[in-house]
């Protein structure tokens, strides 16, 4: 996976609450088993008509609209467990998805494939979406290390699990990780004391 340490970017804004994962990537593109492609068909069915034309006011479909950074409504990645919504979401170019509430499968399965999901508060939300209405080259920088998102001159906290958050800023996922501390685990076995 690729490092995940500090971000700086603009927004592509998805003002839409209770965002399922059918809507993300709708099940009729579940059949491959690759990452690969399943960017090309996120929100698909937002952003093209019946005739496969792109919508004008979708969001994604806005050239004023461009960035790694997600901006999306109230409880977003409900629905069933779909692993395929993180990857079309990562596989479009997206690196984090700030909401005021995500479903916990979606922000596990986002944590592992090297998508962060930060949660603030709804009021923050709210004033990110009203402020990158207005400007849409509005930027927020975002410190995995530090925990914080920048914007509008303020820093705001985010919770992010500490072992899922080394995994983020070393680009690790889990198997990464076990290999990364092998020696450690050696070290472990080997003075451990095995009671029969």
């Amino acid at each position: 996976m690729e490092k995940l340490a500090h971000i700086k970017s603009t927004i592509v804004p998805i003002n839409i609450e209770n965002i399922d994962t059918d809507q993300i990537i709708p099940a009729r593109f579940l059949k491959a088993t690759d990452k690969k492609g399943f960017g090309d068909n996120l929100f698909y069915d937002w952003r093209f008509d019946e005739n496969d034309n792109p919508v004008e006011n979708f969001p994604l479909n806005q050239e004023k609209y461009r960035g790694k950074i997600l901006l999306a409504g109230n409880n977003f990645g409900c629905g069933s467990s779909r692993e395929h919504a993180a990857w079309a979401i990562k596989g479009y170019g997206f690196y984090i998805v700030i909401s005021s509430f995500f479903a916990d499968i979606f922000k596990g399965n986002a944590l592992n494939n090297g998508l962060l999901p930060i949660e603030v508060p709804s009021d923050i939300l709210q004033e990110m979406f009203l402020e990158v209405e207005k400007n849409p080259k509005t930027i927020i920088e975002v410190d995995v290390e530090k925990q914080l998102v920048y914007f509008n001159q303020r820093e705001i906290p985010f919770i992010i699990d500490a072992y899922k958050k080394t995994c983020l800023i070393n680009g690790y996922d889990d198997i990464d990780y076990l290999v990364g501390i092998k020696d450690e685990i050696k070290t472990f076995e080997e003075n451990r004391k095995y009671k029969f």
